[in-house]
């Protein structure tokens, strides 16, 4: 592959972005996960309420319709902002360095500006859920919770349960996120055609290539 390799990981939560940053990272391309930077950063805060884990994150954020949640839902989104711009400034410095950044579901809330310079560095590589997969990833949220920014999309009804409103108002959430996932990408790779146990992280890159046009 061309060097540097700056690939940028984008998708829902559960989408495989994680998997593959870690695949990549055993060839020797450095790695940065962003959820993992923002759970640091958020350390003193999740660990005053006896948080820890990605899981924790969640926890601390509470679910959409908590009293807490969009304060706390606005101070990730800006450790992610932060983060993100310390990351493009490094790549923005050295045109050498490579990256493979496993960014989070909420990358595209993060600005025009950040998005425009993140276009710019990196190759983004949209990992695309079908509609099936979808509701899949719906029911992993709601058994096993990670941090979701919702922006809004989070609409109660009267009489609604928090679970049965989430469950109503995800699809809303990843349709909207799909559009946006699409239009920042350069590529798009279906989540059904990385699942072959075979595929290997040289062949990830392979589609990659193909599908982005990287030069080889």
């Amino acid at each position: 592959m061309q060097k540097p390799l700056r690939l940028a990981l984008i998708g829902m939560s559960g989408a495989g972005k994680s998997y593959w940053a870690q695949k990549l990272a055993g060839l020797g391309w450095p790695a940065v996960c962003c959820d993992e930077q923002i759970e640091r950063r958020l350390g003193p805060r999740l660990h005053a309420g006896g948080f820890t884990g990605i899981n924790g994150v969640a926890a601390w954020m509470g679910w959409p319709d908590s009293p807490a949640y969009a304060e706390r839902e606005a101070q990730y989104l800006a450790e992610e902002n932060r983060i993100l711009d310390e990351l493009l400034s490094h790549l923005e410095r050295d045109a050498a360095k490579s990256l493979i950044l496993d960014t989070t579901g909420s990358v595209v809330y993060t600005g025009n500006h950040l998005l425009f310079r993140l276009r710019r560095q990196m190759t983004i590589v949209y990992l695309a859920a079908s509609e099936s997969e979808r509701q899949l990833l719906l029911e992993r949220y709601l058994s096993d919770p990670k941090p979701v920014l919702w922006r809004g999309v989070f609409q109660p009804r009267a009489g609604e349960s928090a679970r049965e409103t989430v469950a109503r108002c995800y699809p809303l959430l990843t349709e909207s996120r799909r559009r946006s996932y699409e239009a920042l990408a350069h590529c798009t790779l279906p989540i059904a055609a990385l699942r072959d146990p075979r595929l290997t992280a040289e062949g990830f890159l392979e589609k990659v290539s193909s599908a982005a046009g990287l030069r080889r």
